[in-house]
């Protein structure tokens, strides 16, 4: 609570308390000071979810990146507003230098994290928790930064023309939520898809540095000393020259960043409206990876692989002239299910309609997929897999491919959930089977598990099957955390049917180029003997992934 008669420190100029002398009349002084608080609580959200969204992007669990970041900065903004009662004697500086350092700290929060993700993070040991530990420190700094600014605005408002407390903060704080909320919707529908995560967080810091120093320089310039006024002008313009440097240079710094990520095969790097998907190589004879926010996601050494056991298990146990593909934009299971005799159609409901595009029209991925998309028994669906399924009454298929992320994403929980899996089993024609991708084996077999014991809650009865692949050196699941490589790579797979009788893993006559009988009944084997039991069901309320 500010109290405007508190007694002025030693050394304090005499008339700290007295009213500000504005060049304005105070009305309109105290609606300029509003219209500051709304403009930086505006830029004080997009920073907060700027570092939430680049943490889940970079480093995964969208939940535990979003838990530190808000906890961290509510924290960090208790402490900033303590601090700031030191400077309330000097509120025009210090709300002005706190605006500088802020919008040089927020603006290039992004670029920061994003460098030492790509050039360090690779380097394994301590320097992989370096991106967590950025996140962290720059979580901190905003937020002690972002708390000093409501008491230091306070003093200024009451400066112009005293009111009660009550009134003061009510009037005060109605500014600062509705700012908030402009930042809010800003982010996610402006400034991410038009300006992107780098180019968004600078043009923040910009627009709040110049909001600080407008005020302070502009309406309060009669309580500075003439060094205050010619130090926070020059500051003002230094971080302005770093931000439009920064901006300026913006494309190119990401353009490398990528490049120590994925290598110098980039072809195609693009923020859809649901993820950001890169496609390396595919050309001139190299192999195509897709990567999907920041995931390796097909892996050009051996898609064929993964894809061939995901399909062919599924085709090969009982009719197969209608066929759901869930997810799979990329168009590689497609490739797979169209090789098959009796296909008849082939539904693909996909949530990302810029990998559609791609998959249709890129030369290296359309190669890689056979030019699927442009057979006429396939048929495209952008939706989301679950609010697709809850419509699909009347539908009957005889296999349902769930090619999805891994279950760990957290965005991709709800895909493996019971709800989930009872919607597939309404869209199953009679005798009907549901594969599933489920996760590593090796690594996480209790997720793999965990996966099975839902399932089997849905109604369905399963038999797991997994085979092995490369070890890509990138991450494949969702933990962006760099180190060593790990065990051998695989994946791990569900054959499901309804009822109690678990559909058996045969290939029949059609003979993949990767996959063999003995070689499926073997990976059969080496998947049960890592064998969870009593693991729980995973549902839409309760994930346990």
């Amino acid at each position: 609570m500010i109290e405007p008669h508190a007694p002025a420190p030693p050394g304090a100029p005499a008339s700290w308390t007295g009213p500000a002398r504005l060049p304005v009349r105070p009305g309109t002084g105290r609606f300029l000071v509003l219209v500051c608080v709304f403009v930086c609580a505006a830029c004080g959200l997009v920073y907060e979810l700027e570092l939430v969204a680049f943490a889940s992007y970079l480093i995964g669990d969208s939940v535990t990146q979003a838990s530190v970041v808000l906890s961290v900065m509510v924290f960090a903004m208790g402490i900033g507003s303590l601090g700031a009662k030191r400077l309330r004697w000097h509120a025009a500086v210090g709300f002005g230098a706190i605006e500088t350092v802020l919008a040089l700290v927020g603006g290039c929060s992004a670029m920061a994290l994003y460098a030492v993700f790509a050039w360090t993070g690779g380097w394994g040991g301590l320097w992989a928790e370096g991106p967590r530990c950025l996140l962290v420190a720059f979580s901190l700094a905003i937020g002690l930064l972002i708390g000093a600014e409501v008491p230091l605005l306070m003093e200024l408002i009451q400066r112009i023309r005293h009111q009660d407390a009550g009134g003061a903060v009510a009037d005060l704080f109605a500014a600062d939520y509705v700012g908030a909320l402009v930042g809010g919707l800003a982010f996610p529908f402006l400034l991410l898809p038009f300006l992107g995560q780098l180019t968004g967080a600078l043009l923040t810091g910009t627009v709040n540095v110049v909001a600080g120093g407008a005020l302070v320089l502009g309406l309060f310039r009669r309580d500075l000393t003439c060094r205050a006024r010619w130090t926070l002008l020059l500051g003002g313009l230094v971080v302005l020259g770093v931000l439009g440097s920064a901006a300026a240079l913006a494309d190119d710094f990401e353009r490398a960043a990528r490049h120590a990520v994925y290598g110098k095969d980039v072809r195609v790097a693009e923020q859809t409206d649901v993820q950001e998907v890169v496609l390396s190589g595919g050309t001139d004879g190299t192999p195509l990876d897709l990567f999907l926010d920041g995931r390796l996601r097909v892996g050009g050494r051996d898609e064929r692989r993964y894809h061939e056991a995901l399909v062919h298990p599924a085709l090969s146990g009982g009719a197969h002239a209608r066929v759901l593909i869930l997810g799979g934009g990329d168009g590689l299971a497609a490739r797979e299910v169209l090789r098959r005799p009796g296909v008849r159609r082939l539904d693909i409901v996909e949530l990302d309609s810029g990998l559609l595009r791609l998959a249709r029209h890129d030369p290296g991925l359309a190669a890689a997929n056979a030019h699927a998309y442009d057979d006429r028994r396939v048929h495209t669906t952008t939706a989301d897999a679950l609010g697709w399924l809850r419509q699909a009454r009347g539908r009957s298929y005889d296999v349902v491919i769930a090619d999805l992320p891994d279950p760990c994403i957290t965005a991709s929980t709800k895909l493996y959930s019971q709800e989930f899996y009872g919607l597939a089993r309404r869209v199953l024609a009679p005798g009907g089977r549901l594969v599933v991708h489920a996760g590593s084996v090796a690594t996480r077999p209790r997720v793999f598990w965990t996966v099975a014991a839902t399932l089997r809650a849905a109604g369905f009865a399963a038999s797991p099957y997994r085979v092995l692949g490369h070890d890509s050196g990138f991450p494949a699941g969702p933990d962006r955390s760099a180190g060593t490589s790990g065990p051998p790579h695989d994946w791990g797979f569900l054959l499901a049917e309804p009822g109690a009788t678990a559909p058996s893993l045969r290939l029949g006559p059609w003979h993949p180029r990767s996959l063999t009988q003995a070689g499926l009944t073997a990976d059969a084997r080496a998947a049960q003997r890592t064998r969870v039991g009593g693991l729980p069901a995973s549902t839409l309320v309760h994930p346990r992934y």
